[in-house]
């Protein structure tokens, strides 16, 4: 390694170590979260463990034995063996939303929502948060274990060495509207990446190309590498202003914000603290299990598609405002309130379901959502260097209220990742409209970690899930002079033309 480079290593790392060093959780907490982990050693059987499910089907009377895993799973195909006549296909499972299928056996994360657990690899999240950093996060995710000082060293050089975009991606994100939406520029910009890595396309190098480790990890030190630089692309061209080219001297997060703020000075420095809380932020949203972007990721590879292609799909189901849009509507729900005195009226209106509760219940946990505890702590760290945002009175208050009142309780609704998250990234400066994007930066280590589990698994297939027919079981073509429109239970509705349209339609030619 030569000296120059030697020397930019040894400062991230002096740069990470000072992170690290620095104790981020207050004395109480800490206690709360060795507490925490002491009470969790003790894992029970997942799903009750193996054994045999017997099922007698009541149309036929015939009794059916199927095999429980040590995980506690049935396989779905077991039941296509219970037949009754019919098409002869056998039962389907009828699982609206996967809300009780497990399509892929993982180890990347678990997640308990009763008793609120979030642990990457076995690691507890509050303890990842406290203690680590975004890209020894990424590394866990990625390679099963923690780095090594000089395993992440080297992934943090590799990383920051792929961080640089080719200027044909951002002359595409630069021909966009200015007021096009960042999440659009951004999956736009993945996507393009696959035509200027044609390298890492099986569809042009062989259904192959992913067998090689050396490929698999050069895509994924190129994403993680990159996608920062896009969204800083993307954020810049919402104001008007050129790209920014990225700093290989700071670490992961301090080299986000440099290329948002710096505007061009290579010698500008982000705050610390406030690049600490955003890779805390970054940890806190890098994988989360089989939710939805995660699983399109999973299906979209499934098809042997490129890594890039993949990863744009799973971040255009991101994008939609039911996933990473969530505490923008937090914040659309504070503001409405206003005031800690409005609290008791908006309250009455969710039990009577006139107002809906945003940031509030999870898919998943019927607890804490322990992301949210941790960056519940950040609010205050990052009110102290730029200011109080006056809604996080309203939203502590809400909390409250709702954490004693019986209706909440019964329903098990806690506040979630989401409610506390689109504060802080108010008061650090950030248009709403950028929220999923900031989601999007860290979940790249999830989605990449999952693509990297499914190449390696013997049993991925392409997905093909089953559906439930319910249309009309056979019908004969008619001509056309046979067909009535009071037939038709549904037609194409009338598409409005525009007054430039119908200006120009006026004239005579």
């Amino acid at each position: 390694m030569e000296q120059a480079d030697r020397h930019a290593m040894e400062r991230r790392m002096t740069i990470l170590a000072g992170h690290l060093e620095q104790p981020f959780f207050s004395g109480t907490q800490q206690q709360q979260l060795e507490a925490s982990i002491v009470s969790a050693e003790i894992a029970p059987s997942p799903g009750g463990g193996a054994g045999t499910l017997s099922v007698i089907d009541n149309r036929t009377g015939k009794r059916y034995q199927l095999e429980i895993s040590d995980a506690g799973t049935v396989k779905a195909t077991d039941f296509k063996k219970i037949t009754a006549g019919g098409d002869g296909n056998g039962l389907k499972l009828y699982d609206p939303g996967y809300l009780n299928t497990a399509p892929v056996r993982s180890s990347i994360s678990y997640i308990d929502g009763d008793q609120g657990i979030l642990r990457y690899r076995g690691y507890p999240i509050e303890e990842l948060a406290e203690k680590s950093s975004y890209l020894e996060v990424a590394y866990l995710l990625l390679y099963g274990n923690l780095p090594t000082k000089l395993q992440l060293s080297d992934w943090e050089v590799t990383i920051a060495q792929h961080s640089a975009v080719p200027q044909g991606v951002l002359d595409i994100i630069a021909a966009l509207p200015h007021d096009a939406h960042p999440m659009g520029m951004l999956i736009g910009s993945i996507c393009t990446l696959s035509s200027f890595h044609a390298d890492a396309n099986p569809a042009l190098q062989g259904q192959d190309l992913y067998n090689s480790k050396s490929v698999r990890d050069k895509q994924i030190v190129r994403i993680i590498g990159k996608v920062p630089t896009l969204a800083a692309a993307a954020y810049l061209r919402m104001a008007g202003r050129q790209p920014v080219l990225p700093s290989n001297q700071l670490s992961y997060s301090e080299n986000f914000l440099y290329m948002l703020d710096s505007l061009g000075d290579r010698s500008y420095r982000p705050n610390p603290r406030l690049a600490r809380v955003l890779d805390i932020l970054f940890i806190l949203h890098a994988e989360h299990e089989m939710n939805c972007s995660t699983a399109a990721a999973r299906h979209l590879a499934s098809s042997g598609v490129d890594v890039y292609t993949a990863l744009a799909g799973a971040t255009g189901a991101l994008y939609g405002p039911l996933h990473g849009g969530a505490n923008e509507a937090v914040l659309k729900m504070l503001s409405e309130i206003g005031s800690v005195e409005n609290i008791p009226d908006f309250i009455e209106g969710v039990k009577n379901r006139k107002r809906k509760m945003s940031g509030f219940g999870h898919r998943v946990y019927k607890n804490y959502d322990p992301r949210a505890k941790v960056i519940r702590s950040l609010a205050n760290e990052v009110f102290s260097i730029v200011g109080r945002d006056p809604l996080i009175e309203v939203a502590v208050a809400l909390e409250k209220a709702a954490l004693s009142d019986e209706y909440f309780i019964k329903r098990k609704l806690y506040p979630n990742v989401d409610f506390y998250s689109g504060l802080i990234y108010r008061a650090l400066g950030f248009p709403t409209e950028f929220f999923p994007v900031l989601f999007a930066i860290p979940r790249m280590a999830g989605y990449l970690a999952h693509w990297k589990e499914s190449l390696q698994d013997p049993d991925t297939k392409i997905m093909r899930p089953q559906q439930v027919y319910t249309g009309v079981w056979l019908r004969h073509y008619p001509s056309i002079s046979e067909r009535k429109a009071e037939d038709q239970s549904e037609e194409m509705g009338k598409i409005n033309i525009s007054n430039a349209t119908k200006r120009r339609l006026s004239g005579i030619v």
